[in-house]
């Protein structure tokens, strides 16, 4: 953590055409929300339109909050569907791209990791995700959309597991 006491976490829950992102402030013994909304492509826009508006829109929250860290949730696809692994893919890459533009570490985690990191089991519904966040937020009020929940989730179980491995 820096000197001030306090780290700032971006967690990216990565789409294509809605990307939810979220920005925490972490301090000893508090979280404080900075920012939290969504990235979005149009789907009848040409892929390297998509992606530059996603990049652009990274780039954009990475210059504007100087994160120590950025989650990103790891690509899930069931066989099924290829083609949706593949456009995340693509989505993923350009979050990683940014990040690395900017020097900021990319912390890579699966869903399963980031559930247990957030509510203490890995296969929690996304009530239980959402409930979590907004008791580790003190909110009383629901976030929406989703990926913006989903998010935040991210950036806490990114900052989560590195408290975790500066531990040991």
């Amino acid at each position: 953590m820096p000197e001030s006491g306090s780290a700032i976490y971006l967690g990216i829950d990565p789409g294509l055409g809605t990307t939810g992102y979220g920005v925490l402030r972490f301090t000893t013994g508090s979280i404080e929300l900075l920012d939290g909304d969504t990235i979005r492509s149009k789907a009848n826009d040409p892929l390297p339109v998509r992606l530059d508006e996603l990049y652009c829109g990274t780039l954009e929250i990475l210059d504007k909050y100087g994160p120590v860290a950025m989650g990103l949730e790891k690509i899930f696809a069931h066989y099924k569907h290829p083609a949706t692994a593949i456009k995340m893919a693509h989505a993923r890459g350009i979050f990683c791209l940014a990040a690395a533009r900017r020097n900021v570490p990319v912390v890579s985690l699966p869903a399963t990791m980031i559930k247990k990191l957030v509510t203490g089991n890995g296969r929690a519904g996304k009530e239980q995700v959402s409930g979590m966040v907004r008791h580790l937020l003190g909110l009383t009020v629901e976030i929406k959309p989703d990926d913006v929940t989903d998010a935040i989730a991210i950036a806490i179980a990114a900052y989560e597991s590195e408290k975790y491995d500066r531990k040991y």
